[in-house]
């Protein structure tokens, strides 16, 4: 079979097979060469066995739906000397879901096609589709929405059944190896609650286990590294990760990209706070020996973050090949720091990984905890911002202005209160956001393990049947 690379990555894009009962007329066939016989056509995956000809940036006709129309698709060859060839794909749509949400039609869903580009990293192009048009990517490019859209930081995990009983003894480094595990544990939470997302199972570590830097996840303490960084010569141990590196985390993405009707979002860590894990060698509360190299070896922690913001880019590069509608910056530690420091030794690298998704076509949102006093230059690059409930949701809008959306901002500890408190805490939330668009409804940092998923079915009922944001 043959293998597509893209840019100077190298991204390896295995072509997909037609489903000859979707095609109309044949246009500019070409003639095949000699090779062997195709195999029996086995389906079409939109954005992966297909290229649409000058596909629309994500931005392209925002403000409009996009309408079930037959499209022009690029059918990629299915083996190596084999000719692609241009077919009119008729895509129909199937009448609303009645459970929560309309779902589209699998063949009109939203897709990620990587290509190369002249500037040779490869570039990624939205197809204008349904899920173009959902309300989650359209409070992210702060436009009008029927509802306003949900999604929880931690949905996947901790707190379902359904999510112990699938992944039982498995370890979270080991589930994340298995693309069929990935998509079950990923897709609980939208069966479940009816979000208006979903977030990729994974961990901001996994980019830096899958290059053998040599990560574990602890049970109760969380990432744990077995050779800390401690000099320069250590830092030799890190690179980006590449296709094969990530290919189990890529074929999760492409059945979920199948199986989902709603927008998929990667996810990968911000230099800051993976920079962080390495040099404290796990979790820390005080940071000490981060802000002792950076302060005190400026070109050595710069040389870090810098090597740190190429793992995050191409990790969330191929997130994004893959299918990947949305990514999240996470920066978790970035609050220890102070405002000047932030601007100084983190806000670079985290700068250079939002620019490097804009180039990628699809919006990135950055979130930080602790981090009320920097949210303006965290809003440099993003398009989304996410905030915690430390800060009051009408106060960073009006911090950050209409050019931005915002995401968030209920406490995850209220989900632990009484409905009613529950209830009342959420719509303190979206009163502040006043109507607002460019809002999406999160919690001020990840579900508490103790949370019941009842509570959480009810918030998201009561933010769809609540928010709306019909205009500015």
């Amino acid at each position: 079979m043959g293998v597509i690379h893209i840019g100077l990555l190298g991204l390896q894009l295995r072509p997909r097979h037609v489903d000859l009962a979707r095609t109309g007329q044949e246009i500019h066939p070409t003639d095949r060469q000699p090779g062997p016989p195709r195999r029996r056509p086995t389906g079409l995956r939109p954005g992966w066995g297909s290229r649409r000809r000058s596909a629309p940036s994500w931005q392209a006709n925002a403000s409009q739906p996009v309408p079930p129309t037959p499209t022009l698709a690029f059918c990629r060859p299915t083996r190596v000397g084999t000719p692609g060839r241009w077919r009119r794909i008729d895509f129909a749509r199937r009448s609303a879901d009645a459970h929560r949400r309309p779902r589209p039609d699998a063949a009109n869903k939203r897709a990620a096609v990587a290509r190369a580009s002249a500037g040779g990293v490869g570039s990624v192009t939205l197809v204008a589709t349904a899920l173009a048009d959902s309300r989650f990517l359209r409070a992210c490019r702060g436009l009008p929405t029927d509802r306003t859209p949900v999604w929880f930081m931690r949905q996947a995990g901790r707190s379902l059944p359904e999510y112990h009983r699938a992944r039982g003894d498995t370890t979270l480094l080991e589930a994340v190896q298995q693309p069929d595990l990935v998509t079950e544990l990923t897709r609980q939470p939208v069966r479940r609650y009816g979000v208006d997302a979903a977030v990729l199972f994974s961990d901001i570590v996994v980019p830096l286990h899958a290059t053998g830097f040599g990560v574990d996840i602890v049970a109760g303490v969380g990432p744990v590294m077995h050779r800390p960084v401690r000099r320069r010569a250590d830092l030799a141990r890190l690179r980006p990760p590449d296709g094969d590196d990530l290919a189990p985390v890529t074929a999760a993405i492409q059945q979920l990209v199948d199986e989902l009707d709603v927008p998929l979002i990667g996810f990968a860590g911000a230099p800051f706070t993976l920079a962080s894990y390495l040099l404290e060698g796990g979790p820390s509360r005080h940071h000490l020996r981060t802000k002792a190299m950076m302060l005190g070896d400026e070109a050595l922690w710069l040389d870090l973050v810098e090597r740190l913001a190429d793992v995050a880019i191409a990790a969330l590069q191929h997130q994004v090949a893959a299918g990947a509608a949305a990514v999240q910056l996470f920066d978790s530690w970035a609050g220890c720091l102070s405002p000047d420091h932030y601007r100084r030794y983190a806000a670079p690298a985290s700068r250079r990984v939002l620019a490097a998704v804009a180039e990628m076509g699809v919006p990135a949102i950055h979130f930080g905890v602790g981090t009320g006093e920097v949210l303006e230059d965290m809003a440099v690059g993003a398009d989304v911002v996410g905030i915690d409930w430390r800060v009051p949701l009408d106060a960073a809008r009006a911090r950050l202005g209409d050019g931005v959306a915002v995401q968030g901002n209920l406490d995850p500890a209220a989900c632990l209160a009484p409905w009613e408190v529950v209830a009342a805490e959420a719509r303190a939330v979206l009163a502040a956001n006043a109507g607002r668009p460019g809002h999406v409804f999160n919690l001020g940092h990840g579900v508490l393990p103790e949370t019941d998923p009842a509570t959480l079915e009810r918030l998201v009922d009561l933010v769809h049947r609540e928010g709306r944001a019909s205009g500015p």
